[in-house]
């Protein structure tokens, strides 16, 4: 399945780090980040999220929520959140039936890939990196949800 900007994106239901379940269409507010990543604690990831959680007020001046998606159990979720400070919501994904919807799995698991989606379910803005060392900066992504919102 290949999703297209302007177009609903597949509602999911996942396990946050907190235990409880998160269905998508019932936490939007006003708007999601959704962030897949390969690993809780691998480098990439960790300074990915921190340079986020460090920028995270220019998120909320936006009204956009960051959700991290990613193949970890919830523990694992829990300890990275905790070990690094992260004001975001990270989900479990363990089957990757979500990453696959999103385009985001591949051959050595979870993609790296961010997608930006409203209250109404619309793909506002979708990027997929082609190797996983690559991540998109909190300030491209500022600058990409100005522009698409």
């Amino acid at each position: 399945m290949s999703l297209e900007v302007g177009k609903k994106v597949p509602d999911f239901s996942l396990v946050a780090d907190n235990g409880k379940p998160f269905k998508l269409s019932s936490k939007i507010k006003s708007k999601i980040l959704l962030v897949f990543y390969p690993g809780d604690g691998t480098p990439v990831c960790t300074n990915q999220f921190a340079e986020y959680r460090d920028n995270s007020k220019s998120f909320d001046e936006l009204n956009v929520e960051v959700i991290g998606i990613s193949a970890n159990d919830n523990k694992s979720q829990k300890d990275f959140k905790s070990k690094n400070d992260l004001p975001f919501t990270l989900l479990s994904d363990s089957d990757a039936k979500v990453s696959k919807e999103y385009d985001c799995y591949g051959l050595f698991g979870t993609k790296r890939g961010v997608f930006l989606v409203d209250k109404d379910m619309e793909l506002k803005y979708a990027h997929v990196e082609s190797v996983s060392i690559f991540k998109r900066t909190s300030s491209e992504l500022v600058e990409s949800i100005k522009k698409h919102s």
